[in-house]
């Protein structure tokens, strides 16, 4: 296999069998992605501006052994995939849980372990203000964890019970795709910008990043469904 296609080939597999089910008749989650594109939207644009500023700044960098060398805005083509494929693959495991089990009749015990962990992470992120990627992620990931608490009564919120077991389900494929980047590495890291702790090869921030990537799609697409005629 051409090495330069490693990074187009972990985007194609990791949003390949989220797409096939989609269409499975109960979960149709063909019929949401209007709902989804808003979350991809919004938030794709915050990591975006994030990514090309760091790119930029060299926080990381992208190993041309590994890419097939097209580019938009200096990132790689690969990198804009990866916030299209990773996205998706959650919001669709988000929505199997919403659709299979009777979610919306249950209190929402999730918090109790959701906030505790974003104000953990803002506290963290602002004692590690001087590396840029641990400061970022978890002030940004803690952040948004307390706004979506505060409005966590409104209808449509996200459902942090929900949002955790997707997310704890998401680690395996999580540590698959990010040790396939991480490992050969795909993916470069400035080692002056972050912990330092690795998981296997993929820097601990990463776990956080990848929870406000998934936040930030799931919150948009539950507020878009509720803005276009609800929960169906």
């Amino acid at each position: 296999m051409n090495p330069h296609f490693t990074y187009l080939l972990v985007d194609v597999a990791t949003i390949f069998f989220p797409f096939i089910l989609s269409f499975d008749r109960k979960v149709a989650f063909y019929k949401k992605w209007k709902h989804l594109l808003v979350g991809m939207v919004g938030t794709g644009a915050l990591f975006v501006v994030w990514d090309i500023l760091f790119t930029h700044v060299g926080v990381w960098s992208f190993n041309p052994a590994y890419i097939t060398g097209y580019t938009i805005a200096n990132l790689p083509l690969e990198e804009w995939l990866f916030f299209v494929a990773v996205p998706y693959a959650c919001a669709f495991v988000y929505e199997c849980w919403m659709c299979y089990f009777p979610f919306r009749e249950q209190d929402d015990r999730g918090w109790k372990v959701l906030l505790p962990l974003g104000i953990l992470l803002l506290l963290a992120g602002l004692i590690f203000y001087n590396l840029a990627y641990t400061f970022s992620t978890f002030v940004l990931c803690g952040a948004a964890i307390i706004v979506l608490y505060l409005l966590r009564k409104r209808p449509y919120s996200v459902r942090a019970d929900v949002f955790l077991l997707t997310f704890v389900i998401s680690l395996l494929p999580f540590f698959i795709v990010n040790g396939v980047l991480t490992a050969k590495p795909v993916v470069i890291y400035n080692p002056a910008q972050n912990l330092g702790l690795r998981l296997y090869t993929i820097p601990f921030e990463d776990t956080f990043y990848g929870m406000l990537l998934m936040l930030g799609n799931i919150a948009g697409m539950e507020w878009a469904r509720g803005k276009r005629g609800g929960w169906k």
